[in-house]
């Protein structure tokens, strides 16, 4: 490696030049980012002190809240630091680690937003079935796999990326380490390298994009079977799980699913699907469900009433 890699550390060039800009920027996404932290906790420290959330949709729940607060970690904090210094640098080494658990905690979101479909999709075409299929070791594999999915999804975005030489310069046209902004760095062509990651992160996304959208459907049209209550509920319930896959997904493919060339969009739409989508996340949840809202409040008043004694 110290052979090929001249470059000990990469410079960001932040999201604006500016410095006033830069200091407006550091308090808007340092309450963003305790939003997304206290929000997303929220949801995890309900589910788990609540009786009435105990099925495994609020579980996996849950579970993609924690993914929400380690992905945006992966990128925040580093980002509001930047924002205030004179040089925005990061070390090679930190920069692979950087990569890494960015595609680590995606990868991770998007098989466990494919997990909680399949759950949805059980619950309502067959309701019957539904505790013997989703039992909760079912559930626990079924988290595990999405964990282990998206660390050989990481392993394979980073393999890819590690052997290449970094001779100079060493400036980032983004606030993050990618793939797409690495590449541009490249001492070697990167043609095939980057048709690679297409194929990995690109079509991972369209096709789990595809089958969560085909799912779905599948969902819809069964629900017109059903009452008008039932069939109130799940559009809601699925209502939710749609809207943040489209949110999700969305950034990600246009990001992903093209050859390795940057736009100069490309840093907004990197901050939508870094900071807002976990941010909305909660919101979408919490306020689209009866049942959180009950226990988020039954949990407030518990608080309130131990911070009285």
């Amino acid at each position: 490696m110290a052979n090929t890699h001249n470059v000990t550390e990469f410079i960001f060039l932040g999201l604006s030049p500016s410095r006033e800009m830069q200091r407006v920027c550091f308090v808007i996404f340092l309450l963003l980012y305790t939003a997304i932290v206290l929000g997303n906790s929220l949801i995890v420290l309900t589910v788990m002190t609540s009786r009435s959330l105990g099925s495994p949709m609020y579980f996996f729940l849950s579970c993609l809240s924690f993914v929400e607060i380690c992905y945006s970690s992966t990128t925040s904090p580093k980002l509001i630091s930047d924002l205030l210094a004179e040089k925005k640098a990061i070390s090679l080494w930190g920069c692979m680690t950087q990569l890494f658990f960015i595609h680590f905690f995606g990868g991770t979101e998007i098989f466990l937003l494919t997990v909680m479909a399949y759950d949805r999709y059980v619950a309502i075409c067959k309701p019957l079935n539904y505790t013997t299929i989703m039992n909760w070791q079912v559930c626990a594999v079924l988290v595990g796999l999405a964990w282990v999915g998206g660390f050989v999804h990481s392993l394979a975005q980073i393999l890819l990326i590690f052997h290449l030489p970094f001779c100079g310069p060493n400036v980032i046209n983004h606030y993050f380490c990618d793939l797409l902004p690495l590449l541009k760095l490249a001492c070697s062509d990167t043609f095939l390298l980057g048709l690679l990651i297409v194929a990995n992160g690109g079509t991972l996304s369209v096709i789990s994009f595809v089958v969560l959208l085909a799912s779905y459907v599948v969902i819809l049209l069964h629900l017109r079977t059903r009452s008008s209550e039932g069939r109130r509920k799940a559009l809601s319930t699925c209502g939710s799980h749609i809207t943040v896959v489209i949110l999700f997904f969305g950034p990600c493919i246009f990001i992903y699913l093209r050859p390795s060339t940057t736009l100069s969009v490309d840093k907004l739409v990197a901050v939508f699907y870094t900071v807002i989508t976990p941010l909305l996340n909660p919101v979408i949840y919490s306020l689209r469900n009866a049942e959180v809202k009950k226990a988020m409040k039954r949990l407030w008043i518990r608080t309130v009433k131990l911070d009285e004694r």
